[in-house]
């Protein structure tokens, strides 16, 4: 009985465990932190495939090239970010200007690539010339952020109850992008399904016209010695 139990419990920790992995794995997938270079008015594009009815959130730092301290140092407060997000349909869902460090949000209308663009806005108030700037971007996809002043407030709130929906939102943003995924794979599956039967019918078309003209090569042959009185 105590060597079954300590197999029970053995195997509980492993479940653990790989549940927490995957959870974890599935919400860095889920997130996406980069930096890129960009000069005056230069406008920066990154493409985020993102399911339908999904709140996403994004924050960003701007830093400004020093010539004399040969590094990049935080942004004056004078130069501003336009913020564009398109649609796969074209429709802007959002077109705003921001300081050198804000946070967006916004929400996807359907399913597809959705383009987030920056876009430096020089003021009277700041002339950079041709310096450089070095844009810190980190986009996530799905509520699934955690309120740590929430948990402490024990007194408000249950910890346990509160993790316990933060896990159930994560679950349900994965079932979301899962359910995106099959789509996706769906429609490349026709689409490659269709390419292969036009390929099978055009090679079916050039067998019959090869054929065709040479009937009638022979045929235009056979009629010629016929006429010459060779055969």
């Amino acid at each position: 009985t105590l060597f079954r139990s300590a197999v029970h419990y053995s195997t509980l920790t492993a479940m653990k465990i790989m549940l927490g992995g995957l959870l974890l794995s599935f919400c860095f997938a889920l997130s996406t932190a980069l930096y890129f270079h960009s000069g005056e008015r230069e406008e920066k594009c990154i493409i985020e495939d993102i399911p339908t009815d999904t709140l996403i959130t994004g924050r960003y730092k701007v830093q400004q090239w020093d010539i004399h301290e040969h590094d990049f140092l935080p942004s004056a407060p004078g130069l501003g970010m336009m913020v564009t997000i398109t649609a796969p349909n074209g429709e802007i869902l959002l077109s705003k200007l921001y300081g050198p460090e804000a946070k967006f949000t916004f929400t996807s209308h359907s399913p597809g690539e959705h383009s987030i663009c920056l876009q430096s806005n020089s003021t009277k108030l700041m002339v950079f010339g041709s310096s450089r700037l070095r844009i810190h971007l980190d986009v996530q996809i799905g509520e699934h952020l955690f309120d740590e002043a929430a948990v402490q407030a024990k007194d408000k709130v249950n910890e346990v109850t509160l993790r316990l929906q933060h896990l159930t939102e994560q679950i349900h943003q994965i079932i979301k992008e899962q359910n995106h995924q099959r789509e996706r794979e769906e429609f490349y599956r026709l689409k490659s399904e269709g390419t292969n039967s036009n390929v099978l019918w055009w090679a079916i078309a050039q067998t019959f016209i090869l054929t065709s003209v040479g009937l009638w090569q022979m045929k235009c042959l056979k009629d010629f010695l016929i006429e010459k009185k060779l055969v």
